[in-house]
């Protein structure tokens, strides 16, 4: 009989992450997908993205809607109240052998403390990681303490969970999933990219995604403002600008990026979500990938291609040498993105290594859930 195996996505970016995860339990002879969706992907604000999960050949077993139109942070505490009494019914009615979730956000703390709860073994991915400007970073270790198998990116991040009590025997280095990608998904040209996108990319680009901190007193307004006043200094890269999460003060930065859009229609293209093939073949062919997505630091460099992490969001992540940190202000942004449009850089992106793997991380993690029981206690591993 086969095992029901759970993953949960609740944003465009983390489903990007698990598909090829989602496609070897699905071809898996031992384990069965269960599929459930929340968050961003149900809404018609950041582009009812669960449609294309559907497109790609899963059936979603669950929707669960939670999302308050508000981004406070009293909204986002509501939302994942609605979350926990939505996921309490969907777990009880699937009732999964086991629940994979990824990395460190709101979302995925609604979920995993209902399946503590209910007693449904929980597999964590990317734990151990450090994002100091961000409440994910205390999210993420909370998950870690919640979870029974860990799977994890580098051999410094497997370290610091068994550092949290985790035992090694269950603390999986497989390196990130979504480098799997590199390997196994093909990518579009920029002619397919140019048309998907009804944007035509008929000079060099940059790719940019900005999203808010929520642990520092960095006004996300004032930072994309600035970010945007660096932008027009390279006025002969067309730039590609997709939506900020969904945390509080996301959507204070919305409508600064659709006014900046419609006033530069022929240089300018604002999506909601590219989705992960598209995201990907837009990295492939970018000068450079602007902003402080995790995604910048993890996926970025195994395609050689430069990233400015601007402030503090992703501060204390592993990185590669093809990563340039700046300040939030416009002239720290501007010399960043010039130092990385420069010759010299271009040399050091080409020989940078990516210590978050090498793009096997998914049929690892498969072959690990099919050997090993299904365990609900666990002892607390203390350092000798």
């Amino acid at each position: 009989m086969k095992r029901n195996v759970a993953v949960f996505t609740g944003t465009r970016a983390e489903y990007g992450l698990l598909y090829w995860l989602m496609k070897d339990i699905q071809a898996s002879e031992h384990l069965a997908l269960q599929t459930i969706v929340s968050g961003m992907h149900l809404s018609p604000e950041f582009g009812e993205t669960w449609k294309g999960i559907e497109a790609d050949g899963f059936a979603i077993d669950a929707k669960v809607e939670m999302l308050l139109s508000s981004d406070s942070d009293v909204g986002v505490v509501k939302s994942m109240g609605l979350g926990t009494l939505g996921f309490a019914d969907v777990l009880d009615r699937l009732r999964p052998d086991m629940l994979v979730v990824l990395g460190d956000r709101f979302e995925a703390l609604a979920i995993v403390q209902a399946a503590l709860i209910m007693k449904i073994t929980v597999a964590h991915l990317h734990g151990g990681e450090i994002t100091e400007g961000a409440y994910d970073d205390a999210i993420r270790h909370a998950i870690t303490k919640m979870a029974y198998f860990h799977f994890v990116a580098t051999q410094p991040y497997r370290q610091r969970v068994i550092q949290m009590g985790e035992s090694p025997d269950r603390v999986f280095n497989v390196g990130a999933v979504g480098l799997d990608h590199l390997l196994r998904s093909p990518r579009m040209t920029r002619e397919e990219l140019s048309e998907s996108l009804e944007f035509a990319l008929d000079a060099p680009f940059l790719l940019v995604t900005y999203h808010p901190v929520t642990m520092l007193e960095e006004d996300p307004k004032e930072s994309f403002h600035a970010l945007l006043t660096a932008l027009d200094q390279f006025s002969r890269h067309k730039i590609i600008l997709t939506y900020p999460n969904a945390d509080n003060g996301g959507r204070a930065i919305i409508p600064l990026l659709e006014e900046y859009a419609q006033g530069n229609p022929e240089r300018v293209k604002a999506i909601p979500s590219l989705g992960f093939r598209r995201y990907l073949s837009a990295v492939a062919l970018a000068d450079a990938v602007v902003g402080n997505s995790s995604s910048g630091i993890i996926e970025v460099p195994a395609f050689h291609v430069p990233t400015i992490n601007i402030g503090a969001r992703q501060a204390g992540r592993l990185a590669a040498g093809s990563v340039i940190n700046c300040a939030p202000d416009a002239r720290s942004i501007e010399d960043a993105i010039r130092h990385a449009l420069s010759v010299d850089f271009a040399n050091v992106c080409k020989v940078a290594v990516n210590p978050y793997g090498a793009g096997n991380a998914s049929q690892s993690i498969v072959d690990i859930l099919e050997r090993h029981d299904v365990v609900h206690n666990k002892s607390f591993h203390d350092l000798s």
